[in-house]
């Protein structure tokens, strides 16, 4: 209709000079008026030129105040043309609408105040002003077209073909038609491509940086462990706070193991209550009920004690092992600790390794990762001794954090595995998360992994880029 009404005018008249007045004319919706003028200037039926108009409407307070009138316009409504004195008009307002009103209307002077008369005067540019710094008014475009024939005018559009079919060219149909003008130069639909996770990114650059160390990746597909390798295997008391349901997900179905190889394990019992290797021991009566029990891996130093175990059940060879996988603790969550995070962890199994070795390839690592000062301290964990915590100096907090914990895998671990007694293993770990917060601002764990995460910042963050050498 809109389209009927357009093409039907310009066949005897050169030109519609408002697309408002158009419509308003003929009682068809502007907006609809205008999509028609839009298809037609881009096929060239007509030629279509902007029209714009400024007018003022009102804000919602605005509306409020026109629904309900403000002091001032009450005060207006309320003067007759002979004017009105001030008592009457009081009283005709009230003392709150008066008194407002007549402050405003004679700061917009609108009305000349006597001693005993006021009177109206006209509304001019400079109430504009005043009603706009008020915000009762703002200004709105109108936007519309003027209407002249184009070099492909006529009066009804031809319909135009957008393919050539096989029955076209063989009817020869095809000589009679018209096509569709192809537009090189419109941009398709915006493609909806995968994104990688930031923590994806950075695992793949510390991947890489393991590779380039000659480290080989353990296997980390099973998230489930019994609690010997997660725990006993690992010289780990069976009475440690970590093995409580408070700090570790225990698992109803399957809630056991049905698979250990019976002659390590009795190895390990025997470690844990009487020591060996100049060990004591825990001197505890060590349950083969507790070391059966299932759980969600709380972290992949459970990898690590079944590689080295496979490797000591053959002539040995030296080994450099390193994971990158997800762990699970029953910790409470905010802005630093999820209940699962990821755990990247590196080791060497060589003869005759110390602590100086241990501290060189923690050197040749972070240095990798762009982190060239390092310092050590002390500390303690069940599985290795010497045991060092690992700082690194920020140089955007100015501060020394802490990055990740290393240490010596201790006898009492190995030799039950079958390991060589001059075989050592130095290891060391830290989490994904951390390093990956630093590098992209991010000061919540939260807006990182799990399910309150941005997908906008997962299509938009950048390149992840350690200093890889």
């Amino acid at each position: 209709m809109a389209e009927e009404a357009v093409l039907g005018y310009l066949k005897n008249n050169d030109e519609i000079r408002d697309s408002g007045d158009f419509a308003d004319e003929r009682g068809i919706d502007h907006n609809e008026i205008v999509n028609v003028i839009k298809s037609l200037h881009g096929f060239r039926y007509v030629d279509a030129q902007d029209i714009k108009r400024e007018t003022w409407v009102l804000t919602d307070e605005g509306n409020t105040y026109a629904t309900l009138g403000s002091p001032e316009i009450q005060l207006i409504l309320a003067i007759p043309p002979e004017g009105i004195s001030r008592d009457e008009l009081q009283k005709k307002l009230g003392p709150s609408v008066f008194k407002i009103g007549c402050s405003q209307a004679a700061k917009n002077k609108w009305v000349e105040m006597g001693k005993q008369l006021i009177t109206k005067k006209g509304i001019g540019a400079d109430d504009i002003k005043a009603l706009k710094a008020r915000k009762l008014i703002v200004p709105q475009t109108w936007k519309g077209y003027s209407v002249k024939k184009g070099p492909n005018y006529a009066p009804k559009r031809k319909k135009v073909v957008t393919d050539l079919t096989r029955d076209n060219l063989q009817s020869g149909e095809w000589k009679e038609l018209e096509f569709k003008e192809y537009n090189y130069s419109a941009k398709g639909q915006p493609l909806e491509g995968g994104n990688l996770h930031p923590l994806l990114k950075v695992q793949s650059q510390i991947k890489q940086i393991f590779l380039c160390m000659g480290f080989e990746e353990m296997p980390t597909n099973n998230y489930v462990e019994s609690s010997f390798w997660n725990f006993d295997s690992l010289f780990q008391p069976q009475q440690h706070p970590a093995r409580d349901s408070h700090d570790t997900f225990f698992l109803e179905t399957p809630s056991t193991t049905k698979e250990l190889p019976e002659d390590y394990v009795q190895r390990v019992k025997q470690i844990h209550e009487f020591g060996g290797y100049e060990s004591r021991g825990y001197a505890y009566d060590w349950k083969r009920e507790e070391a059966n029990k299932n759980l969600l891996r709380t972290h992949t130093t459970a990898v690590s004690s079944r590689m080295l175990y496979q490797l000591a059940q053959k002539p040995f060879s030296p080994k450099k092992y390193f994971s990158i996988d997800r762990v699970f603790r029953n910790e409470a969550v905010d802005r630093t600790h999820l209940a699962e995070f990821h755990h990247i962890e590196g080791l060497v199994c060589n003869r005759g390794l110390g602590l100086r070795d241990l501290i060189g390839v923690l050197y040749d690592f972070f240095s990798r990762l762009g982190m060239t000062k390092l310092k050590f301290k002390p500390a303690y964990n069940p599985y290795t001794e010497p045991s060092m915590e690992i700082f690194s100096y920020h140089e955007g907090f100015k501060k020394w954090v802490e990055v990740g914990n290393s240490g010596m895998f201790r006898p009492e671990m190995l030799r039950p595995m079958g390991l060589p007694e001059d075989v050592q293993v130095i290891a060391w770990g830290l989490s994904l998360e951390r390093p990956t917060m630093i590098m992209y601002g991010i000061d919540n764990i939260r807006d990182l992994f799990g399910h309150k995460v941005d997908l906008g910042l997962i299509k938009k963050n950048s390149i992840c880029q350690l200093g890889i050498e």
